[in-house]
């Protein structure tokens, strides 16, 4: 769980003419990547910053948007960014995939326009060369798990699962009595899918990969590699803190990773047992996603 990219969708009534012709909106992001120190596990590791941030800027946007991104590559090394989800309508080579898109070369720039059209939901951006993107959280530099696979073996196990790019209790979320929020979860992972879930908290599921669902309620979803899912969720237990749960799928080890779900009149800190979710149940997995498929509707267009 790490970089996501967040988007809304409007529908917007025009009420005089003259709107009509109005261009879109476009909107300027300046990002520059570059090594630097993270601590998600609590040791000292070289991770990819932008603009001194891990996980990177979070950019909210609504349909039609023009994003002019400019990005300067401070990596001693060719850099990409691609944009999972976004439709690249006649503009594949901003996709940011190496084939379709020429890397950004050390010390040079590259400024990917992209709009919204018609897309509606989460998704996220993430490095696309040279193993850049090393998300199941492991301790090992990337190039040390670039290195492995050149060598013809598989990837260790991971080390730990991140939320938000920390793990193990180092993230909290607030939330008031009452009010009903929205979450954006993105499995941002390599290989692992995995099972999300809040202690005491029922999910409504409302879009999966940009596209709105018929809202169903979950006790706990799993969400596969490259997947975004927002649900609400609405504060209407006690008033203490929640264990936020996310573990992985279909592993003979399992990793779990918890943050906090705070209530901001919390009579409580968190405590008792990690509430437990599915391991290796095939069955189960299947039987949530054709649910979940079933109830897809039409995006906006």
């Amino acid at each position: 769980m790490g970089f996501t990219w967040h988007f809304g969708a409007v529908v917007l009534v025009l009420a005089l003419v003259a709107l009509v012709n109005a261009e879109d909106p476009y909107r300027f992001f300046d990002w520059n990547v570059t090594y630097g120190d993270i601590y998600p596990l609590g040791v000292r590791q070289r991770g990819i910053l932008i603009n001194g941030q891990f996980p990177g800027p979070e950019i909210y946007s609504v349909t039609n948007d023009n994003l002019i991104i400019n990005v300067h590559n401070s990596l001693p090394e060719p850099f990409l960014i691609t944009w999972s989800g976004v439709q690249q309508r006649r503009n594949s080579y901003q996709d940011g995939v190496y084939g379709t898109t020429c890397p950004i070369p050390p010390g040079k720039n590259f400024t990917y326009t992209l709009q919204m059209k018609d897309q509606i939901g989460s998704f996220y951006y993430f490095p696309s060369l040279a193993f850049h993107k090393a998300a199941d959280w492991y301790k090992y530099d990337h190039k040390t798990l670039q290195t492995i696979l050149d060598r013809g073996h598989r990837l260790p196990f991971p080390n730990a699962v991140l939320i938000n790019g920390r793990g193990g209790n180092d993230t909290s979320f607030t939330v008031e009595q009452g009010k009903t929020y929205r979450l954006r979860i993105s499995n941002v992972g390599l290989q692992n899918s995995l099972n999300f879930r809040i202690q005491g908290h029922q999910m409504k599921l409302v879009e999966v990969e940009g596209t709105h669902t018929v809202q169903t309620t979950y006790d706990s979803l799993d969400i596969h590699v490259g997947q975004s899912y927002s649900v609400l969720i609405t504060a209407d237990q006690a008033p203490q803190d929640y264990y936020i749960v996310t573990s992985t799928r279909f592993t003979s080890q399992v990793l779990t990773s918890t943050a906090v779900l705070h209530y901001s009149n919390s009579a409580r800190q968190v405590s008792g047992p990690i509430p437990g979710g599915p391991t290796t149940q095939t069955g189960w997995s299947l039987s949530q996603a054709r649910s979940i498929r079933t109830n897809l509707t039409a995006s906006w267009t």
